[in-house]
């Protein structure tokens, strides 16, 4: 897999790496680069040799993994141009989490607004311990417009989440680590290799089962236990009939790795 020059995709072992690649402007998000984010993710959802996607930002020059939308881009928007981009962003974000694939957001540095909205919208999230976030746009007298209200308070609580965009609060990868916003921290050179190796760990499993299980989570966890139950016997029964199903327990008689193959 190539990429452009603002998006770097790079493929090895099941493991797609997503590197948002625009450090002269830290890595934030204009309107091109949400279109070939987009198509990535299109492409990406179809692909059956994707097991796990990994999203980090470019370390060239100061370290972030973006810090939102590009305000310089949007100060010559009009308001139309503003809903376009907004509704754009948003939808980039939704299509991130529905992906029928686990999604590793591996925050390298500065995450605002948007920034953190995307890690937010990933399955899990690991930080660089020089990593510094926050949802601030209320300093910007605008809200967080791409998932920020309603994915940070499911992630870290309401009253936390409340104080934090109230006061447009940044926060270090440490204090985000004992909220539960981050799974761990790890020095700089350690992150990439740590989510390629929960990666790699997550890519030997069964694709249609790691789908369905994240399916059967956000589905579920968005309604009442009952219906959330329901909801993962369906997600159950889609892997029934699936060789990968076969395989698993096959292997595990024969006392081998299993070879799934999406099936």
């Amino acid at each position: 897999m190539g990429g452009t020059e603002s998006l770097v995709r790079e493929f090895r072992d099941g493991i797609v790496v997503l590197t948002i690649n625009r450090p002269q402007a830290l890595n934030c998000f204009d309107m091109p680069l949400l279109e070939e984010f987009g198509t990535a993710v299109e492409e990406i959802a179809f692909d059956r040799s994707v097991k796990v996607v990994i999203i980090t930002g470019s370390t060239e020059g100061k370290n972030a993994f973006s810090t939102g939308a590009d305000l310089k881009e949007r100060a010559g928007m009009t308001p139309d141009q503003v809903r376009l981009y907004i509704q754009t962003i948003r939808n980039l974000f939704t299509a991130v989490e529905e992906l029928p694939k686990p999604v590793i957001a591996a925050v390298n540095g500065y995450a605002f607004g948007g920034g953190l909205e995307l890690a937010l919208a990933c399955d899990i999230r690991l930080a660089s311990s020089t990593a510094v976030v926050g949802l601030t746009e209320t300093s910007l007298g605008v809200i967080p417009g791409a998932g920020g209200t309603q994915r940070l308070p499911r992630v870290v609580g309401i009253p936390r989440a409340k104080e934090m965009i109230f006061r447009a609060r940044r926060i270090k990868a440490q204090e985000g680590f004992e909220i539960g916003l981050f799974l761990e921290v790890l020095e700089p050179e350690r992150l990439l290799e740590r989510s390629r190796e929960i990666a790699g760990e997550i890519a030997a499993n069964g694709p249609v089962a790691l789908a369905q299980a994240k399916y059967a989570v956000n589905k579920g966890t968005e309604v009442s236990l009952p219906v959330g139950l329901a909801i993962e016997s369906n997600a159950y029964a889609v892997t029934i009939p699936t060789k990968d199903r076969t395989e698993g327990l096959t292997a595990f008689r024969e006392k081998r790795k299993p070879v799934y193959t999406g099936e």
